[in-house]
């Protein structure tokens, strides 16, 4: 339990129930293992802690495949391992990339773990560019959502593709009554940490807004300046809504992070990566963020559009009262025609909006986004990119908050009253020898 322990002490958590039963599951039984857990309850540390106990970092070979239903899920359990310091490889693989780039990637890595969408990794294994013969962990994440999204097929022939003998561990935050094929109970273990008295924590208080018009962004305007800096995320159904709702709020001067499936994919990385540093206190988006995603403590979950399912509804409000945390969730009805969904049977109370806001114009977040063009490629670490912004952009350590290095460039969020400090001090300046671009990202 050595790595384990060390693990736990760097990010200075406890484990809940669900964690520590999964970790002595994982560790201790040959069996697999469908462990259920409410959204936002931690399930990634919950089998990525016993896994890289298990795995041998001094081999080169690929021993263990988590497959995700989404890109964004594919990179955030990525980050998240490699933030854990294990020394392990691992890459991220999946759609909208070419293939024969990630194979030409995948050969200079060498993982030892594969995060990959159901897609991508039938692609992959069909044409030999990865090796399925040495792998002994096969970890279905957010199997539900896979399936919802329609990847059985998909998923049936990529479990068909990999060893019979790898021990084989899936996660989700519903319970399903028809699990397929490839789920073979008669050797499968289940951990059952879903309430059916309490599928939404009583950390979370529910309110309702009445909008007295029909466009209910008024309404939002003035709930977004009742909760003041607190985090938000806006919920709505359709990406259009999305763009017009996120145009509106900053008009009236809010820092806003939009996030829908229209945007490409580095706009959707920038736009959460803002959101989870604390660049932006409001996050507009469809179910898209719902779930799979790394995010700060969120004060406020506001369904603009009502959820169109409960399913929906539960992993909307999972991004609020996350491991201890209490939230607030809100609905806002554009008059009396709108209604709460009848699936929704949690006690809803009435929240009346002040005549006039507590403050004059939006809260303004602490800290800004800097983009910075050299990455890992560069051979640039968080420790060189520190010491850049506070050697040449004359910062100090607690001016700083989430780093950020990718492959060819990298995020940093500094203090916003220091924005322009920065931009002018390192204009034209190399880091690591190399000149570099560094900009706000807009």
């Amino acid at each position: 339990m050595n790595k384990i322990q060390t693990i736990i002490d760097k990010k200075g958590i406890r484990l809940n129930a669900m964690q520590e039963a999964s970790v002595d599951a994982i560790l201790h039984t040959d069996k697999d293992l469908v462990i259920l857990s409410p959204t936002g309850s931690g399930k990634t540390l919950a089998y990525l802690l016993p896994l890289v106990q298990c795995l041998d970092p001094a081999s080169d070979q690929l021993q263990a495949i988590v497959i995700v239903p989404s890109r964004e899920l594919a990179i955030q359990s990525n980050v998240v391992l490699n933030d854990m310091g294990t020394g392990l490889r691992s890459f991220a693989a999946y759609g909208g990339r070419a293939a024969m780039d990630e194979h030409r990637l995948i050969r200079k890595t060498l993982p030892q773990i594969l995060f990959a969408t159901p897609g991508r990794l039938k692609d992959h294994l069909e044409k030999q560019n990865v090796h399925a013969e040495m792998i002994k962990w096969v970890i279905l994440d957010e199997f539900d959502k896979s399936l919802e999204m329609g990847f059985l097929n998909e998923m049936s022939a990529v479990f068909h593709l990999l060893p019979s003998s790898a021990r084989r561990i899936f996660l989700s935050a519903t319970d399903l009554k028809d699990l397929p094929d490839f789920v073979n109970m008669s050797r499968t273990t289940k951990l059952n940490f879903l309430s059916d008295d309490e599928k939404i924590p009583s950390r979370i208080q529910m309110f309702k807004v009445i909008s007295p018009e029909k466009d209910k962004l008024n309404t939002l305007f003035h709930l977004l300046m009742q909760v003041g800096d607190e985090s938000s995320i806006v919920f709505l159904n359709h990406r259009e809504s999305v763009e017009r709702t996120a145009g509106f709020l900053r008009q009236k001067g809010f820092c806003v992070s939009s996030y829908h499936g229209g945007l490409e994919q580095k706009e959707r990385e920038a736009a959460i990566y803002k959101f989870a540093n604390g660049s932006t206190n409001v996050l507009v988006s469809t179910d898209l963020s719902s779930r799979g995603l790394d995010m700060p403590i969120v004060g406020n979950i506001i369904h603009y559009h009502m959820p169109e399912t409960e399913e929906i509804y539960i992993h909307r409000v999972g991004r609020t009262a996350r491991w201890d945390a209490s939230g607030r969730v809100f609905f806002i009805l554009g008059g009396k025609e709108e209604k709460i969904p009848e699936f929704i049977t949690d006690e809803v109370l009435p929240y009346g909006l002040s005549d006039s806001d507590q403050r004059d114009v939006p809260p303004v977040p602490r800290m800004e986004t800097i983009y910075v063009g050299k990455g890992k490629k560069d051979k640039l670490s968080k420790k060189d990119l520190v010491g850049f912004l506070c050697k040449k952009g004359k910062l100090r350590i607690d001016e700083i908050g989430r780093i950020d290095v990718k492959d060819y460039y990298s995020y940093a969020a500094v203090v916003r009253t220091k924005l322009n400090q920065v931009l002018q001090l390192t204009k034209g300046e190399k880091i690591k020898g190399i000149k570099t671009i560094v900009d706000i990202i807009r």
